[in-house]
């Protein structure tokens, strides 16, 4: 890697929570991996909120703000971007930075559905573009652990896994009726939100799923009309005002075949009393098994066939987690994830290789959430439509 240091100006389009994040680990990315040869200039952000923009200059530094991100992409002082809008905007914004050339860190879900996904990553891989999509949850240094486990077929051949992602950020009936309940403005409900991660991180650990059959619910069928300016998953409505059907699923329940042979369950609910972000996956191996739970991120489960379960901290040897504390038993946390995903996505720039998980990556999860969708409404097993732009899991 080059020792001469490249300026890369970044613009990040929506100031939300995820836009200010994105902003954040940009700059932390010089604090952590300093041996990367790049000096990040935060040069412009886009939000039609003022409050947006404010916070882009005052709190993060920004040297520009406006109101309007096709302004941003026609700069052609910017190198990069982070598309940090709301779902029904990911496509539009996408595909308007590959038409500027620009390279692009998206989150998930990419696009509303697979169509959308599938030409956001065509297009993008025919330019060329180095490209990012924010599957965070791959970075946790014990989900490295267990990948190499698992790739070194140190549990023995995988038999079955089981992934679930169970949040409450929606299980207040109050809550309000946003966009993300809205098929049209979302795409699907929490297969596009939380198992998304699911279905990447069993890719990512074991290996290419190929078919899948599922069953939804909705189980808070109306919820009140936003204010104005509701957008976040925690907007509060309230009980006498006029309420509006949801669309898109609550829960969902999906049984999978590897391609390996192996069998996966996942289940994935944002209306679960109890969980606040419990992100679980265990794999069963022929010799051995492992788990991991968000809710503690810097443990990773370990068993063999003697002795049960054995608890192993998170420490310098997995992943990236020297670069962030000196030794097991001290904490990292999701902001230290996100600042790994842009160190991947800056690295990936600066040597035109994808080290970032890809576009191809996003439209594999869509894929698969389709599939689940089409086969909750058929009752069968449904393919999985495999890509053909560049992934990541066997990097």
């Amino acid at each position: 890697m080059s020792t001469e240091r490249r300026t890369l100006n970044i613009g990040v389009i929506s100031l939300g929570w995820m836009g200010r994040l994105h902003a954040r680990s940009y700059l932390a990315v010089a604090q952590y991996f300093t041996e990367l040869p790049v000096r990040v200039v935060l040069h412009t952000a886009a939000d039609p909120d003022e409050g947006g923009r404010n916070y882009a200059y005052e709190a993060l530094g920004f040297k520009n703000a406006v109101s309007d991100y096709k302004e941003l992409l026609a700069n052609p002082e910017i190198d990069a971007v982070s598309i940090c809008s709301p779902n029904f905007l990911h496509h539009e914004i996408a595909m308007a930075a590959i038409a500027a050339g620009k390279p692009f860190w998206i989150e998930k879900p990419m696009g509303r559905g697979a169509a959308e996904s599938q030409e956001i990553a065509t297009r993008a891989s025919q330019a060329g573009l180095v490209t990012s999509v924010g599957f965070n949850y791959r970075h946790v240094p014990a989900i490295a652990e267990a990948r190499r486990l698992v790739r070194a077929g140190e549990i023995g051949t995988i038999n079955n896994v089981r992934v679930s992602f169970k949040a409450d950020y929606s299980a207040d009936p109050l809550g309000a009726l946003t966009w993300r309940f809205k098929k049209e403005l979302a795409g699907s409900g929490v297969l596009g939100d939380l198992m998304s991660h699911g279905f990447d991180l069993a890719q990512f650990i074991v290996g290419k799923l190929d078919a899948v059959t599922a069953t939804n619910g909705i189980f808070i069928q109306q919820r009140p009309l936003p204010t104005s300016g509701a957008a976040s998953h925690f907007s509060q409505g309230v009980d006498s005002a006029p309420k509006g059907e949801v669309e898109n699923e609550d829960y969902t329940a999906v049984l999978g075949r590897f391609e390996s042979g192996a069998i996966g369950v996942f289940e994935s609910s944002r209306v679960a009393v109890g969980p606040r972000a419990e992100y679980i996956i265990e794999v069963y191996g022929s010799k051995g098994s492992l788990r991991w739970n968000f809710h503690r991120l810097n443990e990773l489960e370990l068993a063999d066939s003697h002795d049960g379960y054995r608890t192993i901290m998170a420490s310098p040897a997995y992943g990236e987690f020297s670069r962030f504390q000196p030794g097991a038993g001290t904490s990292m946390g999701f902001d230290d994830l996100k600042t790994i995903e842009a160190y991947l996505y800056l690295r990936s720039i600066l040597e035109d290789k994808q080290y970032a998980p890809s576009v191809g990556d996003g439209w594999a999860a869509a894929e698969i959430a389709d599939a689940a969708l089409e086969s909750a409404e058929s009752g069968h097993w449904v393919d999985i439509k495999q890509v053909d732009a560049p992934t990541t899991y066997d990097r």
